[in-house]
């Protein structure tokens, strides 16, 4: 009796020491929403009608776009999901203070990152207002997207500089800003833009990957045959090297396609590319990959916890689709439990307001090295949301 006694008070000991540990386990959710109401405070000292945006950090100091910037959609897009994750109103009007800055991108054909630009702020914005006006922007951004398709090639250009190395560059990121054409296809009934994506997806699927599933960076076209001319890696180690957030760009990026069109070929490319994510050391228990699974001095090469993020939000996706779907789902929640741990998460007010630490942009090009990054931020917060409702489902 003795005995029973004391085993009874040791499970229920058991039992408190567990809650005790839950209730003091920092919510992410509240420590998101006050680390983004220190990053509003700081950019709204900084933006002006030039710059509009934090992208990083330079020198531990808060570092702002212009409009044109690729990445200068990311931050508007972060406000609108923390107005998701809380439904408090003050972070819808902070969010649209934020995308408005950004209406005449729309019209500019210059660049193949419309999607990343737009569809992440006023694609978001027309989301949760279902103002009409937000809903246009995105369709002429959708519009003026699809005039850098060539038919020859079958994919949107990507880069219009470095002339003198490539004739028609096309770069695995491009996969992303292709989401913006399908939504804009299905909101307007216009399918020329859906097959133009489609078009950029088969052909990317057919000339960009390696027998091992991974992805090369840039691949070169001639513009009048169509043929592959150059193959590059150029933010990664080497040519024949895997980028680990090109590799992220492709995965999130095929399950996406696979999303909009049901395209049977579009499921087993991101299959492929999770193979190979997954069979790179680590991965599998959740540690945070390299900038290029192939540095040469790894375990001393820097982290992109960019590229995890992306992953993160990919594998969620993918889980719901594929037959490996336990095993995705498995391998994102260690990952998102490792870019959740202090190694990788800032603190409130560290970081100039940044979320996650650690992430790499351009190792070669000397730019961005151990920084935080305002894109591993949205993909983060994706995650966060992708998780909080599939527990919701379960």
């Amino acid at each position: 009796m003795l005995r029973l006694i004391v085993i009874v008070i040791a499970l229920l000991s058991f039992g408190c020491s567990n809650q005790n540990k839950q209730e003091t386990k920092p919510d992410i959710i509240s420590l998101v929403s006050q680390q983004m109401e220190y990053a509003v405070q700081l950019a709204d000292q900084f933006k002006d009608s030039v710059l509009v945006a934090p992208r990083t950090t330079e020198n531990d100091k808060l570092k702002l776009v212009r409009a044109r910037d690729w990445t200068s959609g990311f931050f508007a897009g972060n406000l609108w999901m923390v107005y998701d994750l809380t439904g408090d109103e003050k972070w819808k009007e902070r969010a649209i203070e934020y995308t408005l800055p950004l209406e005449q991108e729309q019209w500019d054909g210059g660049t193949h990152d419309l999607g990343f630009k737009m569809f992440n702020s006023f694609g978001k914005a027309y989301q949760f207002t279902g103002n009409e006006t937000y809903k246009n922007v995105v369709i002429q951004s959708a519009k003026t997207l699809a005039t850098r398709f060539n038919p020859n090639v079958g994919c949107i250009r990507s880069w219009d500089h470095n002339a003198d190395k490539w004739d028609f560059p096309v770069i695995i990121d491009n996969m992303m800003n292709l989401e913006m054409l399908m939504w804009a296809a299905k909101e307007t009934g216009n399918d020329t833009l859906r097959q133009i994506a489609i078009s950029h997806a088969q052909t990317t699927s057919k000339n960009h990957f390696r027998d091992d599933n991974s992805s090369y960076h840039v691949i070169d076209y001639n513009p009048e045959t169509g043929e592959v001319e150059n193959r590059n890696t150029h933010q990664g180690y080497s040519d024949e090297s895997a980028w680990a957030r090109g590799q992220a760009w492709g995965l999130y990026g095929f399950t996406m396609m696979y999303r909009e069109t049901g395209m049977e070929e579009f499921l087993v490319q991101a299959e492929k590319i999770a193979e190979f994510i997954l069979n790179q050391k680590g991965i599998k228990e959740g540690q945070i990959p390299y900038w290029d699974f192939n540095a040469p001095n790894i375990p001393n090469e820097p982290y992109d916890a960019s590229a995890a993020a992306i992953i993160v939000s990919a594998l969620y996706e993918l889980s719901t689709y594929s037959n490996n779907g336990n095993e995705y789902k498995e391998v994102a929640g260690r990952l998102f439990d490792t870019l959740s741990s202090p190694e990788f998460l800032a603190t409130v007010q560290e970081k100039q307001g940044f979320l996650l630490k650690h992430s790499t942009g351009h190792l070669p090009g000397g730019s961005e090295i151990d920084v935080p990054l305002v894109y591993a931020d949205y993909y983060f917060l994706e995650s966060i949301i992708k998780k909080k409702n599939m527990e919701k489902n379960e």
